[in-house]
């Protein structure tokens, strides 16, 4: 199934934010933020099967593919301030944000912030500063938060492999990597080909501590609803993470695994993580 995929960029007075959607603008708005290290178009199957019934909207994240506006250093609660101008402009009510790892980073963060928000969605990913994120910091097998946190080291070793070092993610944390085609490899190493991209990539591990210190400077109780979800072929015990949540102060929250899913579900499992988005957004 095609749809058409509508693109616009947004004024943010540093640069701009490259904004895509589908589907018809009077539906319910579900806004998508992507991880490290893809873009926007992780989510194009998504907004596919999304379109019929509600208005997608997608952005490469600040510093990421076409948004030329600065990525704030990666620092979560900043990047959230333009997530919240981003909504303002396109006039967004009752929206549902929805964020994969990195991405979910900022979706947390912009429900710390803006807790006024109608509904998130977590996905794939831990919260700095929210348990299990103690436990992840000393898992040996995420040596890449290590890595990308020393500066310029990253950049230096990856600009100009950029499809390569990707790849390794892709296929290391996905059940089935073919899932992740051609296409969505070529389109996420080309989001992060100049060197700022590369930067701001690397930028959103760099902010990790702050991120931390940003989600843990309250325990103020947050009533809105939260779905997080994990795949089914991915470490680490959702219960677990859901402990996590609600000792953070989270009172409203759901979770449910992504069946065929390892890290990557919105491209391994678009149908799957769709049908529990909107279920959890309708009900």
């Amino acid at each position: 199934m095609s749809i058409e995929l509508r693109h616009t960029h947004l004024n943010t007075g540093d640069g701009t934010l490259h904004v895509v959607e589908a589907g018809d603008p009077r539906s319910r708005p579900y806004l998508f933020l992507h991880g490290w290290p893809e873009s926007w178009q992780a989510w194009t199957d998504v907004m596919t099967l999304a379109a019929p019934d509600a208005r997608a909207i997608a952005i490469d994240l600040p510093g990421v593919g076409q948004s030329t506006a600065t990525g704030d250093g990666g620092v979560k609660r900043l990047v959230a301030a333009r997530i919240h101008e981003l909504i303002q402009a396109l006039n967004l009510t009752d929206v549902t944000l929805v964020g994969h790892d990195a991405g979910g980073m900022v979706a947390y963060a912009y429900l710390r912030r803006y807790p006024q928000t109608a509904r998130v969605v977590i996905m794939n990913t831990v919260i700095p500063g929210v348990e299990p994120w103690t436990d992840v910091l000393k898992n040996p097998y995420i040596w890449h938060f290590g890595l990308h946190n020393v500066p310029t080291l990253p950049e230096t070793l990856v600009q100009g492999h950029q499809a390569e070092y990707f790849g390794y993610f892709y296929d290391v944390l996905s059940v089935d990597p073919s899932k992740i085609g051609p296409e969505s490899r070529a389109a996420h190493a080309a989001a992060y080909s100049s060197d700022a991209s590369l930067t701001a990539g690397f930028d959103f591990y760099r902010a990790f501590a702050q991120d931390a210190r940003d989600n843990t400077a309250s325990a103020a109780a947050i009533r809105t609803p939260l779905l997080y979800l994990r795949g089914q072929s991915e470490g680490g015990d959702i219960a677990t993470y859901a402990a996590g949540f609600r000792e953070a102060g989270i009172e409203n929250l759901t979770t449910a695994v992504v069946p065929g899913a390892g890290h990557f579900a919105p491209e391994e499992a678009p149908a799957e993580v769709w049908r529990l988005i909107r279920e959890f957004a309708t009900r």
